[in-house]
């Protein structure tokens, strides 16, 4: 990604996608994005990556079947 290109970010604290002109600060966002879906996606993306680490995890602890 260059930097003339618009990265996008999801701001957690408002619950939106947000861009470079707009963004919050760094403590609040996911990104960056190369596209404004993506970062719409983050949360979910975010809950995939959680379910599978917290698989690995189990499989590591001897609890997964």
């Amino acid at each position: 990604m260059s930097d003339e290109e618009p990265r996008f970010y999801w701001c957690l604290r408002h619950q939106r996608v947000e861009d470079d002109a707009t963004k919050c600060p760094a403590r609040f966002l996911l990104g960056p994005f190369e596209s404004r879906q993506a970062a719409a996606d983050a949360l979910q993306q975010v809950h995939e990556r959680n379910e599978e680490w917290d698989a690995e995890d189990a499989r590591w602890r001897g609890e997964a079947d």
